[in-house]
């Protein structure tokens, strides 16, 4: 990643912390839905409608 990349974040005023916390989130993210994709875990019909029709679910 180069500066250019950070640039919109740093546009909305994120400092180094906040795009550090951003940078974190979204690598969690990736290697959480690539482990549930390993296991071959799936969603279950319910959350899996929701998500298709982006409809809350009201548990």
């Amino acid at each position: 990643m180069t500066a250019a990349d950070w640039r919109p974040l740093r546009d909305l005023g994120f400092d180094d912390r906040a795009c550090l916390e951003v940078a974190h989130v979204v690598g969690i993210f990736n290697y959480l839905t690539r482990l549930a994709d390993g296991f071959g875990l799936a969603l279950d019909p319910e959350t899996e409608a929701a998500a298709r029709t982006r409809t809350p679910l009201h548990r």
